[in-house]
């Protein structure tokens, strides 16, 4: 039987493809280019994440199926992208759960690999957010991290709340299951309500 949180970290892995491939195709790059920024998309923050603790190889590198799944999401995003783009909506609501999904997972991770807590926040929000820095930069954007919309400060908020929970003895199934949704929220209410992190005085 399939463990639940293996399900939802595929999932997560599926989604964060798309929004890489989807980044690709409207960059018009080949197959080879698409499945390339899929794939880095999916996996660049557990892999950043891994190689910061020290598991060596990166966990993505010795399961396959972690390689499989962006793939063959890549590849389906490049043959019927023209139908998936009408779902664009639901693709960054299904971020914004892959996002607090990694954020928890990433925290927990750096935690148990010995990392102090300030250490193990921000390898939690590298690892919700490293994947779209990649894509942003293979694909000649400004990270959309370090824009305006709230997306970094959601999984940093989202890190240092499943360390608290970790501190006070929250189970781990729990407490990883209250920062994925605590983080969702803000993202999913951030989207709809067009909040906006400051920007320099001055500027439009």
């Amino acid at each position: 039987m399939v463990a639940p949180s293996l399900v939802a970290d595929l999932v997560g892995v599926a989604v964060f493809a798309a929004s890489g491939a989807s980044a690709a195709i409207a960059k018009r790059l080949d197959i080879f280019g698409v499945i390339f920024v899929g794939v880095v998309a999916a996996l660049g923050g557990g892999i950043v994440r891994d190689l910061l603790i020290g598991a060596i190889p990166p966990f993505a590198f010795t399961h396959w199926i972690y390689i499989a799944v962006p793939i063959a999401a890549s590849a389906i995003l490049f043959y019927f992208h023209p139908q998936f783009g009408r779902l664009r909506r639901t693709v960054l609501v299904l971020d914004a759960a892959g996002l607090g999904l990694f954020t928890a997972t990433g925290a927990l991770s750096a935690r148990a690999a010995g990392v102090p807590a300030v250490g193990a926040a921000i390898i939690g929000m590298i690892t919700g957010i490293g994947g779209g820095l990649g894509r942003d930069l293979l694909t000649g954007e400004i990270p959309y991290v370090l824009r305006r919309e709230i997306y970094a400060v959601a999984s940093l908020f989202g890190a240092v709340l499943v360390l608290f929970l970790a501190w006070i003895g929250a189970p781990r199934p729990i407490n990883v299951a209250v920062t994925a949704a605590s983080v969702f929220l803000i993202r999913v209410v951030a989207m709809s309500r067009h909040w906006e992190a400051p920007t320099p005085p001055g500027l439009s």
